[in-house]
């Protein structure tokens, strides 16, 4: 089993100490601020060419400091030296014969090899980084004993020569974690003070003042997550960019750096090439490949942003179960589309097991109609007739298993009313029922909800009444201008819906009539409380008015910037605009 990085070392950015550089940290203050109650969970190995068991998973203050200085002192033999015996010898009286003794042959002293392998613990138990895991657990102390091996009888004219003899130690002590970029760019602030992230990073624990029986390197981090980007630029796998960047970071703990000098860094980029091939390990040593980089390209500075890139999510624990997402000027763009962008991102998210859950005035069949061409829908996307979601407003709300939850209908007076209105002034209407979509003329704008917002094709009814006997009503829909809708159209309704109806405006050129103390909020709350989820456990995006009550539930609640005013106000957080793929922005921006 691993060994897993703990919070509060994540919270102090310190190196991730083994049980005896804690023990040192404690006795010797190198690291003034370290907490002495950290902690870690499994065990790592300590290899002398085998797997041994690590002694020092857990060290206490309190208890295992006295222990460590014990054994600190019975190795530096100066602790319960054995006295010599005292009084006379009488051998000579007795006669004894002399004889020749035999020198007995030493023993070649065995380097024993501590490497522990960590993975910090946010890093998700993506199968293909637990697997890497285990293989550094040969590959690390092979890498090691190549290096100190090819210190032996080589002269280096700018290598940091404070690491020469390691016969002089009794064993070697090195630590490697796998992080992603956002806990290796901390440790990049605090340690080299650069606020953006890298690929590797190498933090020696060496004193040579101290005369140790033990040699301790240090600690190598490794963010996976610039490691796989860059593995996929020079077209080799992310086990092979590892191993180049340990290598990398190895012999900086040795001594060498290739920041001081164009020398020195000529004399490093020879020694990861010689140890790589030594290894039998694929690739350019990471000196190499930075010159190639700089070579074919002209990037621009790395910048400090909190933003996760694409196909990244895999090396982040996500923070939040439920995604509540609205759809038209949401999830859709201006055009009534889901951009390429928006799908990987909902894609990724579905893939990392975040649930993503329609909150939208549209009925169901019109969102999976848009979503399924996306590969958005089915049994694993995020809309499906088997799968939760708040519907017309939250007037149709479906639990698990796509099972109708709660339903309610518009009042009888109130949908003739609004017919009888659309026959007068020829304002187009289209009453949402079970389904389907009634109306009861042709016109442009009635199509156009259909081809432009996918919406099921409206059923022209020949007579108001026949309209009311096709379907239970649950919502009715005016069509007209912008103008139209803000000028007339809402200020009458407000008054004329009366005690059982409200009106509600999720687009400019829409006004919807709907049934009195509902709406997307309640919906919403609703289908949490079926399904046993905490608001905590939520982020909402959404634009419009009726979107409001959604992102107050929610932990994290996130207006996208082309939302009514009334809506960005009490958002959290806003966005970019639909039209600057918002959705996939705030994703990677905050849901990991």
């Amino acid at each position: 089993m691993l060994l897993r990085a703990s919070p509060l070392l994540r919270a102090s950015h310190l190196p991730f100490p083994s049980g005896i550089h804690m023990a040192l940290a404690l006795h010797l203050p190198l690291y003034p601020n370290c907490k002495t109650s950290t902690s870690w969970r499994s065990s790592s190995s300590h290899l002398v060419s085998v797997c041994q068991t690590n002694g020092y998973d857990r060290i206490s203050a309190k208890i295992n400091f006295s222990l460590f200085v014990r054994n600190f002192y019975a190795l530096s033999g100066s602790y319960n030296k054995v006295q010599a015996p005292c009084g006379r010898i009488f051998c000579g009286q007795r006669e004894y014969r002399k004889v020749r003794r035999r020198v007995p042959k030493r023993k070649i002293k065995e380097l024993e090899l501590n490497v522990s392998i960590c993975i910090e613990e946010e890093l998700p138990d993506d199968p293909e980084i637990l697997s890497i895991a285990e293989m550094l657990r040969l590959n690390v102390p092979k890498a090691l004993k190549f290096a100190l091996n090819n210190l032996k009888d080589s002269e280096y004219k700018t290598r940091y020569s404070s690491i020469d003899d390691v016969g002089l130690f009794d064993s070697v002590e090195l630590s490697v974690l796998l992080c992603n970029d956002d806990f290796i760019r901390k440790l990049n602030k605090e340690w080299r003070d650069e606020d953006h992230a890298t690929d590797v990073l190498s933090m020696s624990q060496h004193v040579p003042e101290l005369k140790l029986p033990i040699l301790m390197l240090g600690d190598i981090v490794i963010s996976v997550e610039t490691a796989a980007r860059q593995s996929e630029e020079r077209g080799h796998t992310l086990l092979d960019e590892i191993r180049i960047l340990l290598v990398h970071g190895l012999l900086h703990l040795l001594g060498f750096d290739h920041e001081i000098s164009e020398e020195a860094e000529e004399e490093m980029e020879k020694e990861e090439e010689l140890l790589l091939k030594s290894l039998e390990w694929r690739g350019k040593g990471l000196i190499q490949s930075a010159i190639d980089a700089e070579t074919n390209s002209n990037s621009a500075a790395v910048v400090s942003d909190d933003r996760k890139k694409e196909g990244s999510l895999r090396f982040y624990r996500p923070r939040f179960s439920y995604i509540f997402c609205d759809m038209d000027g949401t999830l859709l763009n201006s055009k009534s589309q889901i951009t390429p962008t928006t799908v990987r991102a909902l894609k990724e998210v579905l893939s990392r097991g975040v649930k993503v859950v329609i909150a939208t005035g549209k009925a169901r069949p019109a969102v999976i109609s848009i979503l399924e061409k996306a590969g958005l829908a089915g049994k694993d996307g995020a809309v499906s007739e088997f799968s939760p979601g708040v519907f017309l407003q939250g007037l149709l709300v479906y639990g698990r298993q796509g099972k109708e939850i709660y339903r309610r209908n518009l009042d009888q007076d109130v949908c003739r009313g609004a017919c009888l209105y659309s026959l007068e002034k020829k304002v187009p209407l289209i009453a949402f029922g079970e389904g389907r979509c009634l109306t009861l003329f042709d016109h442009p704008l009635a199509d156009a909800l259909h081809t432009v917002y996918h919406e099921p094709k409206a059923e022209v009814m020949s007579s108001v009444e026949n309209l009311l006997a096709a379907a239970e009503i649950q919502k009715i829909l005016f069509l007209d201008t912008a103008e139209g809708v803000s000028r007339i159209l809402r200020p009458y309704w407000s008054e004329a819906a009366g005690e059982h109806a409200s009106v509600v405006q999720a687009v400019p050129d829409m006004l919807e009539i709907v049934p009195r103390g509902t709406s997307k909020g309640s919906g919403v709350k609703m289908l949490l409380d079926h399904l046993g989820v905490s608001a905590e456990e939520v982020m909402a995006i959404g634009d419009g008015e009726n979107d409001i009550e959604m992102l107050e539930l929610a932990s994290l609640g996130i207006a996208l910037s082309n939302g009514s005013e009334k809506t960005k106000a009490v958002a959290n957080l806003i966005g970019p605009s639909n039209d600057e793929d918002g959705v996939a922005e705030v994703i990677y921006r905050y849901a990991f």
